[in-house]
């Protein structure tokens, strides 16, 4: 009896029964979990602040760069007889505020832009925003499925290179990643062009749909979607055909890229003493791939991923030009031939979101990749 009240006591004396220990445990885990929302909260406020100024600097850049070409946007809207008559000058430099000192404009900009005001494109005559909406889904629709299929193909491809090292196969991923990533691509869309349409006739030769077809009402942006909920499904499938070759050629050019960084990345975990240590303990070969290769090599991949992603959503300007796509890479070009400000500065702060959004997004997915960066 002495010797179970002995045990009995101290235990009862301290409070470090089980039950209690499973408090502390759980009020433990709690403060983990408030110091973490708080560290979040910092962390998305900076960005918030640094994405303001960001914002603010491209408006600014943009403003002042378009305002450095030679030339003037009434040259190229304006035909040759109506920039002959004064009055049809000085009323187009009344409409859209030419007339006023730079500073001014910039100023009445930037205060229609906190309204939500994007202005009105010279060469469309369409609020801008309602321009972006209506190009951005376009090029969504190429970027969305080309950097799915870039994202499998070169995981597996550069995975593979790694494993491969200084063998065959890594030497012949490694030539095929050159070759992509040495080629133009206005050259390879164009070759794509030849080959699927004049020379085998197996793909149509651009735009978004047939021309005979009647396009689906505009709900989501996405032909394919739009003609899939209106039932249209052979409208759905002419769309798909019309985004295959696009696709193709973002997704070469693509996959080049990443296929180099995800062997480079494999390449530096392959080596670490903790992958030595999961092969001498006998776990099997896909296992330590998969567990302890794949995932602790893929921050430096999701950071180049975030980019190129980015960089379709900004859009491909010559791959568009050449498909006849709608996308915000054409509506940006042909903006800038025709020095159409508010269209320019629009694409510009599209450019911008697109890019601190795709960054934040990255940086929070390293947390979830690499618990050491969540800790930190």
């Amino acid at each position: 009896m002495t010797g179970t009240t002995a045990t009995v006591a101290p235990s009862t004396a301290t409070g470090r029964g089980p039950q209690d220990r499973g408090h502390r445990g759980r009020g433990t885990s709690r403060r983990a979990r408030a110091v973490l929302g708080s560290v979040l909260l910092g962390f998305l406020v900076r960005r918030a602040i640094i994405t303001v100024v960001l914002l603010v600097g491209v408006t600014l850049v943009s403003f002042l760069l378009i305002q450095a070409v030679p030339g003037d946007t009434m040259s190229a809207t304006l035909s040759e007889q109506a920039l002959q008559d004064p009055e049809i000058v000085a009323a187009y430099r009344e409409r859209w505020g030419l007339d006023q000192p730079l500073y001014v404009q910039y100023l009445v900009y930037m205060r229609n832009l906190l309204q939500g005001d994007l202005g009105v494109s010279q060469q469309t005559g369409r609020p801008v925003l309602d321009d972006l909406l209506t190009y951005v889904p376009a090029t969504l629709e190429l970027a969305l499925p080309a950097m799915v299929l870039s994202l499998v193909i070169g995981v597996a491809v550069g995975l593979y290179a790694a494993v491969k090292h200084d063998r065959l196969g890594d030497h012949a991923v490694r030539a095929g990643t050159l070759v992509g990533l040495s080629t133009p691509p206005f050259w390879l869309a164009l070759v794509v062009l030849y080959v699927f349409f004049f020379l085998l006739g197996v793909s149509p030769s651009g735009g978004r749909l047939s021309t005979w077809i009647v396009p689906p009402e505009q709900v989501t942006g996405s032909v394919v979607l739009d003609a899939a909920l209106e039932g249209r499904w052979d409208v759905a499938w002419d769309a798909v055909q019309h985004t295959a070759l696009p696709i193709l050629v973002l997704t070469v050019l693509t996959v080049a890229m990443l296929v180099r960084f995800v062997r480079s990345a494999m390449l530096e975990v392959l080596d670490a003493d903790y992958v030595r240590a999961a092969r001498a303990k006998g776990l099997p070969g896909s296992r330590v791939l998969t567990a302890h290769v794949l995932r602790a090599g893929m921050v430096p991949v999701i950071t180049v991923s975030g980019l190129a992603f980015a960089s379709l959503l900004s859009g491909t300007v010559l791959v568009e030009q050449i498909f006849s796509w709608p996308g915000v890479g054409q509506y940006a070009y042909r903006s800038a031939t025709a020095l159409d400000l508010p269209a320019v500065l629009g694409v510009s702060l599209f450019v911008a979101v697109v890019y601190t959004a795709v960054n934040l997004v990255v940086d929070l997915a390293y947390g979830l990749i690499d618990p050491r960066i969540r800790l930190s």
